[in-house]
């Protein structure tokens, strides 16, 4: 395993980050602690969670909070398991807990930031979060409030590190903005939609993270299971199936060219298309989901796969760029244009 530092800090993580949300509603806990534990013996130390996973699907046992509560529980199994980890969670989203009330609905105050770290770090049976993540734009929340709250719980260690996700620019700027005029380090990482199938963070928001010196972490990179492999053949589940019956004809056509190239290059399309994330210098680590250890395990050589100015301008061909003709078959376009097209 390769590692890298995220964004402008010391913190050293794996160039693949562990995405857990399928946790508990899609992958049974004994399996989820197969792929921790595979990952873990591979070096892939960068776990990503959030509170609100878990809260989804038709089991009866489903409620926000599981993943984290599964994750707790396989830390809880010893063997230094904790200790290894970077950890990152997230805070914004409702979590039907009658006693917050009206405080329980999305956003940033103080109070809801604070406890909301409490919870998750009883669920995660731990002292202490490595990166923070405020899971969406909260328009009503001030900075000063949101970081005054991140630097009481930096300054009693349970938080290390803060982090956003489905920033805008804008949103990114003027966060690191009120953090200078505090002095305070501010965000160190920005989690953010991103693959071939959705190339318009490379407007604004992916610009934007590098100059601010923010480490991305694109989460979805394989668009949904689209760029997988198996949303052309339906072999991938019922949810690639689903994905894949859906297509238009002008995307079909695009994964059937991108599967070629995927195999003259010697590479799965899955593979491929993480390699082609890790290309771009902003890019910390994209977020997988494996379901099993054997599907992580074919993941780990994504690292190592270095992408020649062949490949990726035959990639670039076939997928263009938000400002290349031909880049509205994005089947992950936002319908909000301008600033919000990238927050939410």
């Amino acid at each position: 395993m390769l590692y890298t530092h995220l964004g402008r800090t010391g913190l050293k993580v794996s160039r693949l980050c562990l995405g857990t949300m399928n946790f508990g509603p899609h992958t049974a806990e004994k399996d989820a602690y197969r792929i921790m534990d595979t990952a873990l013996e591979a070096g892939l130390t960068f776990f990503d969670t959030a509170n609100v996973y878990g809260g989804w699907g038709d089991r009866p046992q489903a409620h926000h909070g599981w993943t984290e509560e599964i994750i707790g529980r396989w830390f809880a199994l010893g063997d230094e398991r904790r200790e290894r980890v970077v950890l990152a969670t997230k805070v914004y989203n409702p979590m039907a807990n009658p006693l917050d009330g009206p405080n329980d609905e999305g956003g940033y105050s103080a109070y809801k930031i604070k406890r909301s770290v409490e919870a998750s770090l009883r669920r995660l049976q731990t002292d202490h979060i490595e990166l923070y993540q405020m899971h969406h734009i909260d328009p009503h929340a001030p900075w000063e409030e949101v970081w005054g709250a991140f630097e009481d719980l930096i300054s009693a260690g349970k938080v290390v590190y803060a982090g956003s996700s489905n920033f805008g620019a804008r949103h990114l700027c003027w966060a690191q903005q009120a953090a200078q005029s505090r002095h305070f380090l501010g965000l160190v990482s920005e989690q953010h939609k991103y693959s071939l199938l959705t190339r318009q963070p490379e407007l604004e928001v992916l610009p934007a993270a590098l100059e601010l010196g923010l480490g991305v972490i694109p989460w979805s990179p394989l668009a949904g299971g689209l760029l997988g492999g198996h949303a052309l053949d339906g072999q991938g589940g019922q949810r690639s199936a689903e994905a894949g019956a859906s297509l238009d004809s002008g995307v079909r056509a695009r994964l059937e060219r991108f599967h070629e190239l995927a195999a003259a290059a010697g590479h799965s399309p899955a593979n491929l298309a993480l390699a082609w994330t890790l290309a771009n210098p902003v890019v910390t680590a994209p977020i997988i989901g494996p379901r099993t250890p054997e599907q992580l395990t074919q993941t780990l050589v994504v690292p190592e796969i270095k992408l020649d100015a062949d490949l990726l301008a035959a990639l670039d061909e076939i997928f263009p760029g938000p400002g290349d003709p031909g880049s509205g078959a994005d089947p992950g376009a936002e319908s909000a244009t301008g600033p919000w097209a990238y927050a939410w």
